[in-house]
């Protein structure tokens, strides 16, 4: 059987202020073409089909035209889709009923049900029966999907956040098998793994505060055939395994982002053991920094550097695959003035300027613990706020936290979280 594996779409996103519905449409356009070509049995999206809860008629539109498209294309495959932590569940599963008709199976709040105990408490009981989904192809293979959405905290009440989400898929994996003794496991889930490799300083993929979310799958024994995952950006294998990746977003969501491959995971089956092999997409437009790596640019310097490297503009209009531009320019050498002339050039190349990049001269502090040098306020406002505080406390107290002062502080970290979320 194959399977097409994606995740991280982020529909509705603004990039610096640019809606990208255009280019979501480029890509949804790209893997219908691929659907065409590869004829697999499940397309899985596993999470962060939006990029909000409350995303646009104009993204939920696209959306729906695509699974619109795809069904009516290629009734034989089966859609299987989760939420991820930017999604509403409640709003993504709206239309749950009708698409089921269609083959789409969509999977965003955990079904609680409540039965009497023996000592007359309540028990709460997950239905873990309603993420077990099997597929199976006109040959009459079958793969049983695990479509386990992003699980907050609510779900794994009274536990570590980690020990909980392991408990459920635990559990999860067992009424499979309880269900399908001899059925191959195919498990989608939306979480950030401990030890998963992300963008130094990236504020789209910031994890939440102090690993309070991290999930440790060391003690994953009874693992699932195959695991595919969203919520990192940048594809890779989990555990340096065989068995399990995140399969990437589908468009770069920031310039820390911008060196990525991009595109959809092919997973065939052939009995248990799935090969995995990347579908690549080239998103429509680039993301690029000007000057490329540590080097410092005077305003006059960057100009002729914007001259060289961006083309014009056909007809004073941008076509349809300009590029995205941040300019770093040194802080204590330029004025208003030159800032405008900067905005004004590219304003007449063939890109779109992000934001210009103000790069300053730090106070002379320690280097961070990682060895890290920060050099612009970028590299501050991007960094884990624990770090920050883990530097400051040793700046003052000379020695580092124990663990119940880390533990105080990230408890108050991810409440100023909730809050902001509220």
């Amino acid at each position: 059987m194959k399977i097409i594996a994606t995740s991280d779409w982020h529909l509705g996103n603004l990039f610096h202020g640019n809606d990208r519905l255009p280019e979501h449409k480029h890509f949804m356009n790209w893997l219908l073409a691929q659907i065409d070509e590869q004829k697999p049995d499940a397309l899985l999206i596993a999470g962060d089909i939006f990029d909000n809860g409350n995303p646009s008629a104009n993204a939920q539109s696209a959306f729906y035209d695509f699974l619109a498209d795809a069904t009516q294309q290629y009734p034989d495959m089966q859609i299987v889709i989760t939420a991820g932590n930017h999604d509403s569940a409640n709003r993504l599963e709206a239309p749950r009923a009708l698409l089921t008709r269609h083959k789409v199976e969509i999977r965003g709040n955990i079904r609680i049900d409540w039965e009497n105990g023996d000592d007359g408490e309540k028990r709460r009981i997950v239905n873990y029966d309603d993420l077990i989904i099997p597929i199976r192809n006109k040959e009459g293979e079958e793969i049983i999907v695990l479509a386990v959405p992003y699980l907050r905290s609510d779900i794994v009440q009274n536990q570590n956040y980690s020990e909980g989400v392991n408990c459920f898929i635990r559990e999860l994996t067992q009424r499979a098998r309880e269900l399908y003794p001899d059925g191959i496991l195919l498990m989608m889930a939306h979480m950030y793994a401990t030890g998963a490799d992300i963008a130094k300083n990236d504020a789209s993929e910031k994890i939440v505060i102090g690993g309070q979310e991290e999930v440790n799958m060391e003690g994953w024994h009874d693992h699932p055939d195959y695991l595919t995952c969203g919520h990192i950006h940048k594809r890779q294998r989990i555990w340096n395994t065989d068995w399990a990746r995140y399969s990437g977003s589908i468009l770069p969501m920031s310039f820390a982002e911008k060196d990525y491959t991009h595109g959809v995971d092919l997973v065939t089956f052939e009995g248990r053991k799935a090969s995995v092999n990347q579908l690549v997409y080239t998103p429509q437009h680039r993301l690029r920094i000007l000057p490329e790596g540590d080097e410092e640019l005077s305003p006059k310097k960057l100009e002729k550097l914007i001259e060289t490297e961006l083309q014009d503009r056909t007809d004073g209009k941008l076509d349809e695959h300009f590029d995205y531009i941040v300019l770093k320019v040194k802080m204590d050498s330029v004025s208003n003035d030159e800032i405008s002339s900067l905005e004004e050039l590219v304003n007449r190349k063939n890109a779109v300027l992000c934001k210009i990049q103000k790069v300053m001269p730090l106070p002379d502090l320690p280097t961070t613990a990682d060895n890290t040098q920060l050099q612009s306020i970028d590299d501050i406002l991007n960094r884990d706020p624990m770090d920050t505080l883990r530097e400051a406390f040793y700046i003052i107290k000379k020695t580092d936290m124990n663990e119940e002062q880390e533990s105080m502080l990230k408890e108050l970290l991810a409440s100023i979280k909730n809050e902001e979320n509220d």
